[in-house]
């Protein structure tokens, strides 16, 4: 199966009851079973429910996993892999992640023993030396949120299967459509559907795929423990909203790259950083690791927070909002809103200023987007 017949096909069947061709919305909190001890593969839907598995067996087949689990965020899928490990254990994960990371990282899980060093990634031979004789996993985001930093993912794999760990890699920027790091060695991949996957800014959900069974069960288990599965309405609007998934992407990779042209020629922005571009310093690599470059941009605008801020407030298409990966193309200010959290010093390295703004290029038309832009920026 091709994959763009395998994203609108994948773990569904009509319904065997009534031929539905749509996935039904099992909207219910227990099953009668026929005796005891005899169910029909659900007994209670905190555990499960048939949406979810739907959803789960879509995911699995699209990043090319054994399974899958699907949570009520993209953090709980996160914090479900710390469940895991255990006391003492360490992480080595890439410097440059998603705020909500860093804060679960050294705000919730070093306080329960675990111990994480961030570092810059972008030199694979790094990696293999700052592993500890106890570390567990390799965690990586790649393109990084929000400096789009890209890791070589089969280096990583490499260093983690030689060390006998897992290499989880967070793929919710590029999606399966356009990389898919289980191919290229990674273990797990873990990704927040409230972003391109459902793509359209009504859910919020989160999923983790492996190639590892046991750890695929494990995982299952901590969700059922835990509690935290996602619900029904929201995997089938999630399922309904991957079907569109190639599509969309292809228009937010063909936007993002117009606007990243656009952007590198205006007198008022002093650096743009985009994959796709030749002046990204790993522009090779999004080529030889990826089919596409995605549809997110970071750039500097000449001003600092000044001219940022107005920017921001000056757009009429573009939607000031802490999001990313849905239909409508939005604006957001790291320093300020999705990476408030993280520590002055650790901005300043990182390079998170006042005056970077971190567009989330939507599916509109291209022309209408670089107008508003330049308007804004002018």
């Amino acid at each position: 199966m091709r994959y763009l017949t395998k994203i609108v096909h994948a773990g569904e069947k009509p319904c065997p009851a009534t031929g539905a061709i749509v996935t039904p919305i099992y909207q219910t909190a227990t099953y009668v079973m026929d005796g005891v001890g005899k169910d029909k593969g659900y007994d209670y839907s905190r555990h499960s429910h048939p949406t979810r598995r739907v959803l789960e067996l879509k995911m699995a087949a699209l990043e090319g996993g054994v399974d899958a689990t699907c949570f009520s965020a993209g953090m709980a899928a996160i914090d479900a892999l710390m469940h895991t490990l255990e006391k003492g254990d360490h992480i080595l994960a890439c410097d440059d992640l998603y705020g909500g990371t860093k804060r679960l990282f050294s705000q919730i899980y070093t306080k329960v023993g675990l111990e994480f060093d961030l570092i810059d990634m972008t030199d694979p031979s790094v990696i293999k030396k700052r592993l500890k004789k106890n570390t567990r996993m390799i965690f990586i985001e790649t393109p990084s949120n929000p400096m789009l930093k890209l890791i070589d993912i089969k280096a990583a794999a490499k260093a983690a299967k030689d060390a006998g760990i897992h290499c989880v890699v967070d793929n919710t920027f590029m999606t399966p459509y356009f990389q898919r790091p289980l191919e290229l060695g990674a273990d797990v991949v873990v990704h927040s559907l409230t972003k391109y996957l459902s793509g359209h800014n009504d859910l919020i959900g989160g999923a983790v795929v492996t190639t590892d069974k046991k750890f695929a069960e494990k995982i299952n288990w901590i969700a059922k423990s835990v509690g935290n599965g996602l619900g029904p309405q929201d995997c089938y609007l999630t399922i309904r909203g991957i079907k569109t998934l190639g599509l969309r992407m292809r228009q937010h990779n063909d936007n993002a790259v117009k606007i990243a042209k656009f952007l590198e020629g205006h007198p008022k922005v002093s650096k743009v950083i985009y994959p796709g571009l030749e002046s990204h310093p790993q522009h090779a690599l999004a080529k030889k690791q990826a089919t596409g470059f995605g549809g997110m941009i970071s750039f500097e605008l000449k001003g600092g927070i000044k001219a940022g801020i107005k920017c921001m407030e000056s757009v009429k298409v573009w939607l000031l909002a802490e999001s990313l990966g849905g239909v409508e193309s939005m604006v957001t200010h790291p320093y300020t809103m999705t990476h408030k959290d993280v520590p002055e010093d650790q901005k300043r390295k990182l390079g998170i200023t006042e005056g970077l703004v971190r567009l989330s290029v939507g599916i509109e038309d291209a022309e209408d987007l670089i107008e508003d832009l330049d308007r804004a920026i002018s």
